[in-house]
C-alpha cells in the first residue's frame, strides 16, 4: 500500500477539498495521493489518470478498497489526451504533482492538457499544481 511522503501529505492538505467534491488526479503513479483524497471524500468522487499502464495497474491494486466504495476510479489516459467518459465529469477540483505536461517541463503538452482540463471543469472549478508552498493554482483558459 502505497504511503504518503511528508511533501505528498502537506500537498493533500493544502487541497480545498470538501466532501461532495468531483476530483480529478493528473498523474496517479502508484494511488498514494488518490487513496488519501478518496478517504475525505463522501458522496464525492476522485478519477485517478495516468499516462503509465504500469502505474495504474499498481494504483488499482493499492486502490481496490476505495474503488470498490465507488469513491474512487482509476484509468490509463496521458493529460493531454484526457476526455472524461461519460459520467466521470465535470470536475470541481484538478490536481497534479510532477506531472511533465503541467509543471512547465513538455510546454506543447501542457497547452493540449489545459484545454483538455478546462473542458472537463465545472464553471467554478480550480486546477492545483506542485510549485507552490506546497501547491500553486493554476490559470485555467475558460
Amino acid at each position: 500500500m502505497p504511503q504518503l511522503s511528508q511533501r505528498l501529505a502537506e500537498a493533500v492538505d493544502a487541497l480545498p477539498l470538501e466532501p461532495h467534491l468531483r476530483v480529478l488526479e493528473i498523474g496517479c503513479g502508484p494511488g498514494a495521493a488518490a487513496r488519501a483524497v478518496a478517504a475525505r471524500l463522501e458522496t464525492g468522487h476522485i478519477l485517478a489518470i495516468d499516462r503509465s499502464a504500469a502505474a495504474v495497474a499498481r494504483a488499482r491494486e493499492a486502490c481496490a478498497e476505495e474503488i470498490a466504495s465507488g469513491r474512487l476510479t482509476v484509468r490509463q489516459c496521458a493529460a493531454e489526451d484526457f476526455v472524461p467518459a461519460p459520467g466521470e465529469g465535470p470536475f470541481d477540483l484538478v490536481f497534479a504533482f510532477r506531472v511533465g505536461a503541467l509543471d512547465g517541463r513538455h510546454p506543447e503538452a501542457g497547452r493540449r492538457a489545459m484545454a483538455r482540463i478546462a473542458a472537463a471543469l465545472t464553471p467554478t472549478g480550480q486546477v492545483f499544481i506542485d510549485g507552490g508552498d506546497p501547491l500553486r493554482k493554476a490559470p485555467v483558459p475558460r
